[in-house]
C-alpha cells in the first residue's frame, strides 16, 4: 500500500480530526508504512580528490512516493517519537546493502558506506549480527562495509556505545563519524570512537565573512586525524572555493554535488565532475631572499617504513653520506626519527661490539626512539629555533621533521634553521626605522606573508598623517620627527592595551605612513585610542594661536599660501574577514584605497573595508 492509499484509507471523520490520539496513530501508522514499503536507497559517491576516481559510495535513505514528512529528516524524528528508530534504521541498512549488490557494487571494489543511529546501537531490542548476516547473505565483504555514526545526536552512555561499536568493529567492519562539529560529541565522541574515517561537517565549507576562522578549523581537524591515523571527508563540497580548500589543506577524499549528486543508480568514474588539478599554494612566504616558515627549507627525505631492518637502514646511510637522520612512517604516519650517529653507535655497534649481531632480527620499530621534533611547515624559523632549545641534549642536533595538516613533507638540519634565524636577525637589524624603532617595510611584508601563510584572522590598519608636508614646512623637521616619533608610541600603547598576543604588530613603513595588525575585534577600538591619544598630545606640536584657532597657514605642493587644519590622522583597516587576501600586494592596494577614502572626511576618519565605513569625529569636536 503506497503512502497516498493509506492516507485515503485511514481518513478521520471531521470530529476525530480534532483528536490527539488519531492524530498520533494517523503519523504512527505513516511512519510504519514507509518502513514496510515505501524506502528505497540512493547512492552518492565519495571521491578520492588526488586520484579522480570514487573510492566509496554512501548510501542514502529516499521515499519511493511523495514525502509525508517532508523531509528525511523529519521521518528519523518522528520515528524516535513513536520508538521505531531501530526498525528504520534497520531497513535503511538493509535497503543500501541490497540495492547496491544488485548493481554490482562488489565488483567496484569499493567501499560501502551505511548511516547508523547511535541510538540504534543502544536499543535494548538490536540484535547484534544483523548487519553482518545481511552483508554475507548479499556476498558484500564486512571489511568493505563503514558504519556511518552521525555526531548530532547525543550519545548518554558513552561506555555502552563504545562497547557497542567494539563490537561491529571485531567483525571487520570500519568506522566512520558522520557530520563532525556540528553535533554534541565533538572530540570526546572521536576519542571514543578511535574511527577509520571523520567527514567534516559541510557547515565549514561554507562561504561565509568568517571563511578564515572556518579554514582555521579544518585545517585543525584534517592535521588531528592525519596525525593519528584518521582518513578525512570532506561534505557538502558544492563549489571550486571548497575543492579547492581541501586540496590546500590536504583532504584527499570529498563528498558532495561539485562531484555527484545522489541518484539510484552507482554511477561510474567517467560520470564525476572533478575541478582541473592546481598546485598545491606553497606557503608563499619567501621575500628578499628572506627563509619565513619552516616549510620554506624543508627538503623530502624518503621515509623509512616501522617494518624495515637495520640493514636497510644501514643501506641507506652508506648510499648518501651526507644524510644524518632517516624518517620513519608507520600506516602512513610520522612515528620516529632514526639518527645516524645513535644509530651507528648502539644499533651496529653495541656496548661490547655485537651490536649487529643482536639486532639483526629486529625492526625499525623496534630500536625507534619516540623523542624527535614535528612541526607544521608554517611555523616561523625563530619558533623552530626556540623548540630545538627546549630538546633534550641528545637529541639536540637530530632534524626537525615538518608537517602539513599532519603529513610528512619533509626535513630540516638545525644548521639550516640557524643560518635562517642569523640571516633573518640581520636584515631586521638594517630594516628597523632609526627614528621610530618600529620594524620596515621589509618587515612589515614578512610579518602580513607569515600570517597570510597561517591563515590567522587579522586586520591591517594603514595609517597615515594628513597634509604633514605643509606642517613640516612651516614647523621644521624636527618637530615633524617629534610627530612621527609620537605616532609609533602610541601604536605601541595601543598594541599593549588592546593586543596581548603574538598577532599584535606595530610597522613604520617610512615617512609618515604606518601600519598596525590586531586581531579583527580589537582594530577600530585601537585605531579610535591611536586617534584619541593623537589629539591629545597636538598642543605639543602646534602653537598655543594654531590650537585657539584650529588651523595654521603653510605653504600647498604649488607653493601657494594655504590654511591647513590641525595635524590629524586617516586610516584605512582591510579585514580578513572580508576580504579573501592571497599576498602583501593586495593588502596595500586595498588599504591605499581605504586610506583615500578616510582623507575625503575632515579630521581624524577611519574606515573598515568596503562594507563598514565609519568617520570619525573632528578633532575639538564634541560628542553628540
Amino acid at each position: 500500500m503506497s503512502v497516498i492509499q493509506f492516507l485515503h484509507s485511514a481518513s478521520p471523520t471531521t470530529a476525530d480530526i480534532t483528536s490527539p490520539v488519531v492524530k498520533n496513530q494517523a503519523k504512527e501508522g505513516l511512519i510504519q508504512n514507509l518502513i514496510e514499503s515505501n524506502l528505497t536507497s540512493h547512492f552518492q559517491p565519495i571521491v578520492s580528490l588526488d586520484q579522480g576516481k570514487i573510492f566509496a559510495y554512501e548510501a542514502l535513505c529516499r521515499t519511493v512516493c511523495p514525502n509525508p514528512f517532508d523531509s528525511i529528516e523529519e521521518i528519523f524524528r518522528q520515528a524516535k517519537i513513536y520508538n521505531k528508530v531501530l526498525e528504520l534504521d534497520m531497513r535503511c541498512r538493509e535497503n543500501g546493502i541490497s540495492l547496491s549488490c544488485a548493481q554490482g557494487i562488489k565488483e567496484k571494489e569499493v567501499f560501502l558506506f551505511l548511516n547508523i543511529c547511535p541510538t540504534s546501537l543502544l536499543c535494548p531490542n538490536h540484535t547484534a549480527g544483523t548487519t553482518g548476516i545481511l552483508a554475507n547473505r548479499h556476498d558484500i565483504p564486512i571489511q568493505n562495509i563503514v558504519l556511518e555514526i552521525t555526531e548530532q545526536e547525543a550519545v548518554s552512555n558513552y561506555t555502552l556505545f563504545r562497547k557497542a561499536v567494539d563490537h561491529y568493529r571485531s567483525k571487520g567492519f570500519r568506522i566512520a563519524i558522520d557530520d563532525f562539529g556540528a553535533g554534541y560529541g565533538g572530540l570526546k565522541m572521536l576519542s571514543v570512537l578511535e574511527p577509520d574515517f571523520v567527514k567534516i561537517d559541510r557547515h565549514f565549507f561554507k562561504d561565509t565573512p568568517k571563511r578564515n576562522i572556518n579554514y582555521n578549523l579544518i585545517d585543525s581537524i584534517a592535521t588531528v586525524c592525519h596525525r593519528i591515523g584518521i582518513d578525512v571527508i570532506a561534505e557538502g563540497i558544492e563549489n571550486e572555493n571548497d575543492f579547492r580548500i581541501c586540496r590546500e589543506i590536504g583532504i584527499d577524499l570529498g563528498q558532495g554535488y561539485l562531484l555527484a549528486r545522489p541518484a539510484a543508480d552507482l554511477i561510474n568514474d567517467t560520470h564525476l565532475k572533478i575541478p582541473m588539478k592546481h598546485t598545491v599554494r606553497e606557503s608563499g612566504t619567501v621575500l628578499f631572499d628572506e627563509v619565513i616558515c619552516i616549510g620554506d627549507i624543508a627538503s623530502y627525505i624518503s621515509p623509512l617504513s616501522s617494518t624495515d631492518r637495520p640493514l636497510e637502514v644501514l643501506d641507506r646511510f652508506n648510499a648518501n653520506p651526507g644524510l644524518l637522520c632517516l624518517p620513519v612512517m608507520k600506516d602512513g604516519q610520522l612515528c620516529g626519527l632514526i639518527s645516524r650517529w645513535r644509530f651507528m653507535e648502539n644499533q651496529m655497534v653495541g656496548r661490547f661490539g655485537y651490536g649487529l649481531s643482536l639486532n639483526y632480527y629486529k625492526t625499525v620499530e623496534d630500536i625507534l626512539g619516540e623523542d624527535f621534533l614535528q612541526v607544521p611547515h608554517y611555523l616561523s624559523v625563530e619558533e623552530v629555533a626556540r623548540k630545538i632549545h627546549l630538546r633534550q641534549q641528545i637529541s639536540v642536533y637530530d632534524d626537525v621533521c615538518v608537517t602539513r595538516s599532519g603529513k610528512y613533507i619533509g626535513t630540516v638540519s638545525v644548521s639550516a634553521v640557524l643560518n635562517a634565524v642569523t640571516e633573518n636577525s640581520m636584515m631586521l637589524a638594517r630594516g628597523a626605522n632609526p627614528l621610530t624603532g618600529l620594524p620596515g617595510n621589509e618587515f612589515i611584508q614578512r610579518q602580513i606573508a607569515k600570517m597570510l601563510s597561517q591563515s590567522i584572522h587579522f586586520d591591517v590598519c594603514y595609517i597615515d598623517l594628513d597634509c604633514f608636508k605643509p606642517f613640516n614646512d612651516r614647523h621644521g623637521f624636527e618637530m615633524g620627527d617629534r610627530v612621527i616619533k609620537a605616532v609609533g608610541d602610541i601604536m605601541l600603547e595601543a598594541l599593549k592595551k588592546w593586543e596581548i598576543n603574538s598577532i599584535g604588530f606595530a610597522g613604520h613603513i617610512g615617512g609618515d605612513d604606518f601600519i598596525l595588525i590586531t586581531r579583527p575585534k580589537n582594530s577600530t577600538t585601537a585605531c579610535e585610542y591611536i586617534i584619541d591619544q593623537f589629539t591629545k598630545r597636538l598642543s605639543r606640536f602646534h602653537t598655543p594661536e594654531e590650537c585657539k584657532q584650529g588651523s595654521y597657514l603653510s605653504f600647498d605642493r604649488l607653493g601657494n599660501t594655504q590654511e591647513f587644519g590641525l595635524l590629524s590622522l586617516s586610516i584605512g583597516i582591510v579585514s580578513t574577514e572580508i576580504h579573501h587576501i592571497n599576498s602583501f600586494a593586495e593588502v596595500s592596494s586595498i588599504a591605499s584605497d581605504l586610506k583615500k577614502r578616510a582623507k575625503e572626511t575632515p579630521g581624524s576618519a577611519i574606515i573598515r573595508d568596503r562594507r563598514s565605513t565609519k568617520p570619525l569625529k573632528q578633532v575639538g569636536e564634541e560628542e553628540k
